[in-house]
């Protein structure tokens, strides 16, 4: 592995790493059998009440060490048992912190105001007024103690089993490319997502057919799979007495479906904004419309520099950006780079896809992705360095302070991509074919969290409606998605580019942690643009603001961060209608260097 990760441990078959699990074993226990016997919050219990969320605390702080730490060893390593079985015997632990939640909310279900109060005006537990008040919210749609128990142990050998399963089919799972030369070459999945960027669309035709054929030899498992996450999660719902499934969504994402609907409202509005990007691509690689395997792909052009980067030219290229436009983010990612917080190399066994991860006891992040030499993965170390960023801005901040959703965290990995295009922008030395490529991405980057996410959030929402009656088959599963991308995409989509197994091959449909995990790529893609067009207006002064909306986002509800922080209104269709239109100037200024000759210097 590429990554250090001594910080953690000194070794996963280490003597400290067994103390550590033990101790943190037989703490949760302990805490759990004192949480079972708490009462409901009252003024006479608050030193019991206040014990135990502390105590709770430290837990999280621990749990977030060893889970961080396991999803880092299997992720880069998917063929070691030992690393499986490991993250296996986590999530037993995991389903236990469950339970010490389903106490918690037990005991604060139906209590006054003023105790809870009470109990929040100690000084120990300043900043957990958002936590506690979570807890309560989530408290009125809980079932019975032994059920919600009985969901938590389930979960382990249920549905989050069913979400490892995935995780070990598509980290294991090859493909053969074939390339237009006439070569077969056999390649982890893990490295399709660069080939579906490659500029000859020869080479994205051949990895999308390849891998889609690989899928389509496990189409069986992943249909189980889908079909089980999705089924158990309706059926704890209606147990918790849970109106629509998307209301889940939205208390995960801490928004309300105001700022859900108005998003969505703009991205209909302003459909035209991605449509145009779409056309233009269309226009200049010759054909009538794009496919599936377009819609990450560079223009054609006759110049510009296609040649794969090194690691570390792509690392340079990151931390020479952020330092033309944010040099505290720049020194911040020199760190990174120092102490070798990333996971970068490409090879077999690695499971597909990037994240940031983090520890609550070191407060340090880590990185991981599979870096190709390509344009969109340097892009793509720019959005994790962004989590990671994130991740260091908080690390003054308590454990409960940390639990910041989806919608707000990833605003943070694409505010840092739009300071890293803004650098890059910024280089005198840039020649025009650089800069059309840059702008490609941006613009390219704009349309599909404008078609292809939305195209997810649909399916998700289609899915769930039709799972509610009973399984949906394979043939139903493509056809739903093949409906939704016509749906979204209109002419913009060639015909015959759709991609029917789409739903099959994208794991963010299988993550069990979060559902709807999608839209909130959108969301935080819009809303960085928002403020990133504050940013360009009120230049450095802005930052202090911006690094005030990081520290508060595990305090408060979206809409509340984004008010007090920034001053915006995320339930206003307007709001995220002028984010959108901020893609207006980059597709402006990509139609004028391609009309000057497709960027030639």
């Amino acid at each position: 592995m590429n990554w250090d990760l001594s910080s953690y441990f000194p070794s996963p078959d280490h003597a400290d790493t067994a103390a550590f699990k033990q101790k943190l074993k037989t703490d949760l226990a302990t805490l759990l059998k004192q949480a079972s016997k708490l009462e409901s919050l009252a003024t006479s219990n608050l030193d019991t009440w206040e014990e135990a969320l502390l105590a709770s605390e430290d837990i999280l702080r621990r749990a977030s060490h060893l889970g961080s730490y396991l999803g880092c060893l299997t992720s880069a390593d998917t063929a070691n048992e030992a690393f499986r079985k490991e993250e296996a015997a986590f999530a037993l632990l995991d389903a236990e912190g469950e339970k010490l939640d389903v106490e918690f909310k037990r005991g604060l279900k139906g209590v006054s105001d003023a105790d809870v109060e009470a109990l929040l005006s100690r000084p120990s537990l300043a900043g957990c007024a958002h936590y506690v008040g979570r807890l309560r919210e989530a408290a009125e749609k809980t079932m019975s103690l032994p059920e919600e128990h009985l969901a938590a142990d389930l979960g382990v050998n249920g549905l989050h089993a069913w979400g490892r399963l995935y995780d070990n089919v598509s980290g294991k799972l090859e493909f053969d490319m074939a390339w237009p030369d006439g070569r077969t070459e056999r390649l982890p999945m893990s490295q399709r997502r660069s080939l579906l960027s490659n500029p000859d669309r020869a080479v994205r035709r051949a990895a999308f057919d390849g891998g889609n054929a690989a899928w389509e030899g496990v189409i069986d498992v992943t249909a189980a799979a889908i079909n089980a996450i999705g089924g158990t999660r309706l059926s704890l719902n209606e147990h918790r007495r849970i109106e629509h499934f998307l209301d889940v969504a939205l208390y995960q994402s801490k928004i309300t479906r105001a700022s859900l609907d108005a998003m969505f409202s703009a991205i209909h509005e302003k459909r035209h904004v991605a449509q145009k990007v779409l056309q233009i691509k269309a226009q200049a690689q010759g054909t009538a419309g794009v496919a599936w395997y377009d819609l990450e792909a560079p223009l054609p052009t006759e110049e510009g520099d296609k040649e794969s980067l090194t690691w570390e030219a792509g690392k340079t290229q990151v931390r020479d950006a952020f330092a033309q436009t944010y040099p505290d983010l720049a020194r911040f990612t020199e760190s990174a780079y120092e102490k070798q917080w990333i996971e970068w190399e490409p090879r077999s066994a690695k499971r597909p896809g990037a994240f940031c991860t983090g520890s609550l006891l070191t407060v340090e992040p880590r990185v991981y992705m599979t870096f190709n030499g390509s344009s969109g993965d340097v892009r793509t170390l720019a959005h994790e360095l962004g989590h990671a960023f994130h991740h260091h801005i908080l690390r003054q901040t308590r454990p409960f302070g940390h639990l910041y959703p989806m919608t707000l965290a990833e605003s943070a990995s694409t505010f840092a991509e739009m300071i890293l295009t803004e650098g890059q922008l910024n280089d005198p030395d840039l020649s025009d074919a650089q800069k059309l490529a840059i702008l490609d991405t941006e613009t390219g980057n704009g349309a599909v969290f404008l078609t292809d996410l939305p195209v997810r959030f649909e399916f998700e929402k289609a899915f769930h409606e039709e799972r509610a009656q009973g399984e949906v088959e394979v043939s139903r599963l493509k056809e739903l998605m093949v409906e939704t991308q016509r749906s979204l995409f209109g002419d913009c989509l060639e015909e015959g580019g759709e991609d029917p197994f789409f739903w099959a091959s994208k794991l963010h449909f299988y993550i069990t942690g979060v559902t709807f995990y999608n839209f909130p790529y959108t969301f935080g893609f819009l809303l960085s643009r928002g403020l990133f067009a504050r940013f360009k207006q009120e230049g450095a002064a802005f930052l202090p603001r911006y690094e005030e909306f990081l520290r508060r986002t595990g305090q408060d509800m979206a809409e509340g961060v984004a008010r007090d922080s920034i001053g915006v209104d995320l339930t206003s269709p307007e709001f995220w209608m002028d984010a959108i239109d901020t893609l207006l100037e980059p597709v402006q200024q990509l139609e004028e260097l391609l009309a000057r000759g497709k960027g030639g210097s």
